[in-house]
């Protein structure tokens, strides 16, 4: 076989192999679409559940400062208080510096571990639009984009907007914040079309939120199939 020839074998199988990897992907993230999609409801009842707080308008913007120990000790004695008031239990996310988008793909495709694609979606809606979200961001927009775009970044408040407005969804952050119970972000020029529920140990960590009724459980048990 000629070199000529190798080279357009090679890249023939490359070219197959990176198809069938994308196809596979996308089959999977449609499988969990399709999961999460049969579970929606679950949003909803959440969102009655707490009907009664005020929630606050959403700002975006980049993180604030870690609290010190004993600040981020006493918020999280607050956010553990106010899951058991309000019968809420937290689906534990990994701490590895991608914990909102692991949340975030736990509500979305109940399976954590699609936070790669719901990076890199939010990532997509951060460079498509960036007039809108730029005016939010203390630095150079590319710096900020480029510095977002890897893997273990804490993702912000403005992430969490970008994320509301690629998926068409009400993210609502349950926080630890002292005066602060309840955080709605919108989609922008869009009619939400799911509710997204998260817990925020506020400037900490993110975990993904569902009622005390085992239902989390049932999604595992389908995801197995």
């Amino acid at each position: 076989m000629s070199e000529q020839q190798d080279h357009v074998s090679k890249s023939s199988s490359s070219s197959i192999s990176t198809s069938t990897q994308e196809s596979e992907e996308e089959v999977s993230v449609t499988i969990g679409s399709l999961l999460a999609q049969a579970r929606n409801d679950k949003g909803h009842s959440l969102g009655r559940r707490l009907l009664h707080l005020g929630s606050v308008p959403h700002h975006p913007r980049v993180n604030g400062e870690i609290p010190n120990v004993d600040n981020a000790t006493l918020d999280h004695e607050r956010l553990l208080e106010r899951l058991g008031t309000y019968g809420l239990a937290e689906f534990q996310i990994e701490g590895d510096g991608n914990c909102q988008f692991r949340a975030l793909a736990d509500q979305i495709f109940r399976n954590p571990e699609y936070h790669k694609q719901v990076r890199k979606a939010v990532m997509k809606q951060l460079k498509e639009f960036r007039k809108r979200y730029e005016g939010y961001v203390p630095m150079e927009y590319k710096v900020y984009l480029k510095k977002m775009k890897r893997s273990g970044e804490w993702g912000d408040h403005l992430t969490l907007q970008a994320a509301a407005d690629r998926f068409g969804a009400k993210i609502c952050l349950l926080t630890s914040f002292r005066d602060t119970c309840l955080i709605e972000i919108v989609p922008r020029d869009l009619t939400p079309t799911r509710e997204l529920w998260l817990s925020f140990w506020c400037e900490v960590h993110y975990n993904s939120l569902y009622a005390t009724d085992g239902e989390r459980l049932f999604c595992l048990d389908l995801l197995i199939w």
